[in-house]
């Protein structure tokens, strides 16, 4: 996503290409044997690991350095998002449906606190780009299997989202439902039906009715 962001802003050129695990294609294998992606290609050279990729585009990536800010605080806000979603679909229990609910409300009060469109400030950085995907998996996810929906009076919250599916970097890295539910699906043992595997993609990019009725106050 921080590298659609930069492309959208036109300081870099983006090419994206999928590779299914399962089959990769011959010239992935040579190159890269079993590294899961994400992988960066700049210039011929290869980074891999999110950590050595986010390093990469910071020092390496014209503008990267623009989305690298420095904040503890939300730095800390968010790094538990995903494990408390993990646990809740793993526990499906009132405790864990309940921790994941605090900190979506942890979350939802520092937006309404800072009273701006992202995290940190007005425009986006690389705490935005990894809260969003994980928001979207809480959806998906959290709703297919859980039957688990984000309340709808955590308005920062949906506001926050509603800016977040506005930008073109995220709806064109979004992954399609059906890929975070199988994603889940596979950690779980599951199988896709072949009916599944057969649906054409779709994207849960909505706001709730109550939620656009009041705005972005």
């Amino acid at each position: 996503m921080d590298l659609y962001l930069l492309a959208e802003l036109k300081t870099i050129s983006l090419k994206v290409t999928t590779v299914d695990m399962q089959k990769p294609p011959p010239d992935f294998r040579t190159n890269f044997e079993a590294t899961p992606p994400p992988i960066l290609i700049d210039n011929g050279l290869a980074v891999l690991e999110n950590e050595k990729i986010e390093r990469h585009i910071m020092k390496n990536v014209p503008g990267g350095h623009n989305l690298f800010v420095q904040d503890k605080e939300v730095a800390t806000l968010i790094e538990n998002l995903y494990s408390k979603l993990k646990l809740m679909l793993l526990k499906k229990d009132d405790v864990s449906i309940n921790g994941l609910m605090s900190h979506l409300r942890k979350i939802n009060d520092h937006l309404g606190r800072k009273e701006t469109r992202f995290l940190t400030g007005d425009t986006m950085c690389c705490f935005d780009c990894e809260l969003m995907p994980r928001l979207q998996h809480i959806r998906v996810a959290g709703s297919y299997f859980m039957q688990f929906e984000i309340p709808t009076h955590m308005k920062h919250l949906w506001h926050y989202m509603k800016h977040m599916y506005e930008l073109e970097a995220f709806t064109q890295s979004c992954p399609a439902d059906q890929d975070i539910i199988n994603h889940y699906k596979l950690q779980q043992g599951m199988k896709m039906k072949k009916h599944e595997e057969l649906e054409m993609p779709s994207f849960t990019t909505n706001i709730p009715v109550e939620v656009s009725a009041n705005g972005d106050d």
